[in-house]
């Protein structure tokens, strides 16, 4: 049976997820023909929505960022003993053998955030 914290958390980040995934192709408003993802690009305020913190403790916690065509996810996942540790390297390689399964531009930490992935907008021809 899943904790009392948990199932509250995740179903927060399950809500939250769908709701920025709701991307759509948006071009760019400076040089034409381009489709760059404005959550790394930041080229225009409005488009990007308020980053969203969803935090269990302060180990485990999901950053979602989102903007009109792309969305960054950065997981940071509780590494308390050397279980845990296995575990969550696993699911890192569980996550990265799904991730062929997206159009990613970046499996890789940036910053401080942790583990890191960035949905864009892909365009289906």
């Amino acid at each position: 049976m899943l904790d009392t914290t948990l199932r509250p958390y995740l179903n927060a980040v399950r809500a939250t997820l769908q709701a920025a995934l709701c991307l759509e192709n948006f071009s760019s408003q400076v040089v034409e023909r381009h489709n760059k993802p404005e959550v790394e690009v930041r080229s225009s305020k409005e488009l990007l929505l308020q980053p969203v913190i969803i935090s269990r403790n302060d180990k485990e916690k999901v950053l979602i960022e989102g903007s009109i065509n792309s969305v960054r996810v950065s997981i940071a996942v509780k590494q308390a003993d050397e279980i845990e540790k296995i575990l969550c390297h696993k699911f890192m390689r569980f996550m990265m053998m799904r991730a062929e399964n997206f159009f990613i531009l970046r499996r890789k930490p940036v910053e401080v955030r942790g583990d890191d992935w960035w949905y864009p907008c892909a365009q289906k021809y």
